[in-house]
């Protein structure tokens, strides 16, 4: 894994309280964010295409967003609270973008609902807004990416 030592390079931001409202659109910052984002996945799926292991795009999406000086933390653990008691559920976010966006990286044959799901669950226990579920394996990455907002 390439380490991330990069701040995040936004401010403090208010907890999405959208329960029963229409959303406000993201901020541009975000916005912008993603934008780099899927550039830097594009220029992964370029490089590599299709057929390696979920890791290497990891790895190699790590790099891409580090000389891009762009700051994330890869495989943060995330915590479910019930009621009172706190789990340390095994739960591993693949890559966060500057403290905003999740990025759940797959590699397999087609992307199934309960992927969606588990995106939607970072989302949710994370309290984020913007996801995106990244299928490398994929002859066109363009049909690989699918962005969620919460």
């Amino acid at each position: 894994m390439v380490p991330a030592f990069l701040p995040p390079r936004h401010k403090e931001r208010k907890e999405d309280e959208m329960v029963g409202k229409q959303q406000e659109p993201l901020p541009r910052h975000t916005e912008d964010l993603a934008t780099e984002i899927v550039d830097a996945v594009f220029h992964v799926h370029q490089t590599l295409g299709p057929g390696l292991l979920g890791s290497v795009y990891q790895t190699c999406l790590s790099y891409e967003l580090t000389t891009r000086q762009i700051p994330f933390q890869s495989e943060i653990q995330l915590p479910i609270t019930y009621k009172e008691i706190q789990l340390e559920s095994g739960l591993r976010m693949d890559l966060v973008v500057d403290d905003l966006i999740i990025l759940e990286l797959k590699a397999v044959e087609k992307i199934i609902p309960i992927h969606e799901a588990q995106l939607l669950t970072y989302l949710k226990l994370s309290k984020k807004r913007l996801g995106f579920l990244i299928n490398f394996n994929t002859p066109l990455i363009k049909n690989g990416i699918k962005r969620i907002i919460r």
